[in-house]
Order: C-alpha cells, then structure tokens, then sequence
C-alpha cells in the first residue's frame, strides 16, 4: 500500500513554521488480558517511540494481564462493564443513558484499576463508545479522576471543574463499513485538518493529538498504517505527551 503522506508532512511543516507545538498522544482501547495483538501493539509502541494509554475495562480485566503489562502501556479506565445500556435508544453507550448506578460504577471502575495496577494506573475515564451525559461527568473529581477522554477537539480545557478533556481525534477502522482501514488519504486530510485549524485558532493548540486504536480489530492495513502515522508525525516534529508526565 502507498501512501501520500505530503498533506501531512506539510500541515506539520506549518506548525513548524509558526512555532506550534504538536503534543502527540496514543489511546487505545478494549484490553482485558494479554493477547498476540497486545504483544503486537506493545512492539509497535517500543519501535516509534510513543507510549500507548491502554483503555482497561475494569470489571473482566484479569490479574494476568495487570501482573505481565509492559512498561510501554499507561493504563487507564474504560468504564466498567463495556456494556451497552441505551436499550436499543439511540446510540451505543454504557454512561450516556441516565440511570442509578452509572455514577457508582465510574468510582468502581478506578478502584478496581488501583486494585490491579497500583500506582501504574492513572485517574482517566474513557467512557465506552465515548460517550457520557452530565451526571456522571460532574461525579469524576469527587471519585477521583483528574482527566476525561472522549473523541472530537475538546471545546473547553476542563469537562468539569477538576477535571480535564484530552480528546482523540483520529480513528483509523471504519467502523460503519469494512471495519478494515479508514481510506488513508481522508485520514492524512483530517489529521491535517485538525493541525491547520489549531495554526489559525479554530481548535485547541494546546490538546495533545490523539490517536485511537482497538488492537483487539486490527488488520494488517491497520497495523502498517499506525506504524507508518506515528513515524511521520515523530519525523515532521511532534513530541509524544503521556498523561503519566502530567500528574
């Protein structure tokens, strides 16, 4: 597969240029025990340089894989379940539809994560399918998290007082269709996109870029085009941001 990479290596020419930074981040989501494609998603971590903060469901991540967890992953907590409780209502989603115990189980979901990583686990949400109403939102710094992750340019710092929006932004599966890679031109436009708006002050500059990933569904366009991402972004000026440095 040949890619165009010329869109990208310009946009981040212009930050260059106007003496931008470009903060890159890795999200990754779905880990519940080791499997190949971790193992494979921790090579390719080690081999461009960029930690991976790998999304943990909580409630069946198993011991083996808190015990064999390489350094290259920063874990953080999706939700809890990953079950899907919209009752055939609009979208997808485990924390967006208003219900009792949803703001239980995102304190859950952090104290299970404690309870296997230790100190290596860190206070982010990730909401399942990225999504998540008000409630539970406004609940987070009370249960002890300090950032949330969704996806889309965060239009405010902090989702909640205490709490902070580190979005991604770049999804590489087409999810509605083949569920195999994205068309690579579209996704070298966007993520250019994303660089030239924050040049001209239509998006957050200082948002970390991020890029989110589900090993799990990975195919070999995928795998390669991940690689081949993160080499131009490192290559054209980008610094890795991990939110352990942050803390």
């Amino acid at each position: 597969m040949t890619i165009d990479w010329h869109p990208l290596r310009e946009a981040l020419s212009a930050c260059r240029r106007a003496d931008l930074p470009v903060p890159v981040w890795w999200r990754d989501d779905d880990a519940i025990e080791p499997t190949p494609q971790l193992d494979q998603l921790a090579q390719l971590s080690e081999k461009v340089g960029v930690l991976v903060h790998l999304a943990v469901i909580p409630e069946p991540a198993t011991r083996t894989l808190a015990n064999t967890l390489p350094t290259c992953f920063v874990p953080v907590v999706h939700g809890w379940s990953h079950t899907d409780h919209s009752g055939g209502v609009g979208k997808k989603n485990e924390f967006r539809t208003p219900r009792p115990s949803a703001v239980a189980e995102a304190a859950q979901g952090l104290d299970r994560m404690t309870a296997l990583f230790g100190g290596r686990a860190r206070p982010m949400f990730v909401p399942p399918w990225n999504r998540i109403n008000d409630t539970v939102t406004d609940a987070l710094a009370e249960a002890g998290y300090t950032t949330l992750s969704t996806f889309g340019p965060r239009t405010a710092q902090l989702a909640t007082e205490g709490v902070r929006q580190i979005n991604t932004h770049i999804d590489p599966i087409f999810w509605k269709g083949t569920r195999d890679l994205v068309d690579p031109d579209h996704l070298i436009l966007q993520t250019a996109a994303h660089l030239n708006a924050r040049c001209r002050g239509d998006e957050d500059a200082a948002e970390p870029l991020g890029l989110l990933t589900h090993h799990l569904v990975h195919t070999p366009a995928i795998w390669s085009f991940v690689e081949g991402f993160m080499h131009e972004m490192m290559l054209g000026g980008a610094t890795p941001w991990a939110l352990e440095n942050e803390e």
